[in-house]
């Protein structure tokens, strides 16, 4: 009896593997077969250096959103990765079991709020108090940054503490028996050991923090010009898809379908970078 149900689960997890290989390559296919052709009618340098975006008159240069993107997720790691990793330090060495009961369940409950109510939030919370106490308008790169980095919180410290807690006791407590303080002890035995896992949190907090599309558009003004300061409108690679998609036709829908091309290939650049970074290390 054992091995046919071997066998029949070895057929199960075979299918599922090739099952989410074949939707990552349809994914690649569909947008690298419609993206790359509206490149080429643009013109790959004008795509991707143009400072306009103006799809009434077929100027389509995104290079003012590629910057956007890369402001708002450099803004967004600034802020969210140091609090995320020093949350997961703190919940995973530090915390009281009776905190710890109620600290864990709260951000798993971050993790879970849906990106549209952390966007109604920001426009509702964040906008007023970065125009108060700036004397702008309040949607900007800034906030736009703020909102981003709590809503990459949940996924940094989740990963970042099962990365520490993944780690020997040993290499803790032969950190105590060389003298060192707990304190110590965590930061310069056990948060090294645990490198690995933490880049992967940070990796998944980049992706995350790139893609995120609902709560962008709601705080971050969706200029398309060139970002001018941090307390300024800017428009991302994602909310420009999302905005513009539902009317768009012809060379215009081509242009976005590229668009998400730049952004996909953004997104791989980042892994395979994190990726050769952490092999490096180890």
């Amino acid at each position: 009896m054992k091995k046919p149900m071997e066998s029949a689960m070895r057929v199960v997890f075979l299918v599922a593997a090739c099952a989410s290989i074949l939707a990552v390559a349809l994914i690649c296919i569909f947008l690298f077969a419609n993206g790359i052709p509206a490149m080429g009618k643009i013109g790959v340098l004008k795509f991707l250096t143009g400072q306009k975006w103006k799809p009434g008159n077929d100027i389509y240069g995104i290079l003012p959103m590629i910057l956007g993107s890369f402001y708002v997720t450099a803004g967004a790691l600034m802020i969210g990765v140091p609090i995320g990793i020093l949350t997961s330090i703190y919940m995973a060495r530090f915390c009281p079991k009776g905190l710890y009961r109620f600290l864990k369940p709260a951000v798993g409950l971050l993790a879970g709020i849906p990106s549209v109510v952390y966007g109604f939030f920001g426009m509702v919370v964040l906008v007023p108090i970065v125009r108060d106490l700036t004397g702008t308008d309040g949607n900007s790169i800034f906030t736009a940054s703020l909102l981003l980095g709590m809503m990459i919180l949940p996924t940094i410290i989740e990963v970042s503490e099962s990365a520490l807690r993944a780690v020997p006791e040993s290499y803790y407590e032969g950190g105590l028996a060389l003298g060192a303080s707990h304190e110590r002890s965590v930061f310069f035995t056990v948060l090294p050991a645990a490198k690995s896992g933490i880049f992967a949190g940070v990796i998944l907090g980049i992706g995350r923090a790139i893609g995120e599309t609902m709560a962008v558009i709601m705080v971050a003004g969706n200029q398309a010009r060139m970002p001018a300061g941090l307390f300024k409108g800017v428009r991302t690679l994602t909310t420009n898809i999302v905005m513009e998609m539902g009317y768009a036709a012809d060379l215009h829908r081509e242009a976005l379908i590229a668009t998400a091309v730049v952004l996909f290939v953004f997104i791989l650049i980042i892994n395979t970078a994190f990726s050769l970074v952490k092999r490096r290390m180890a």
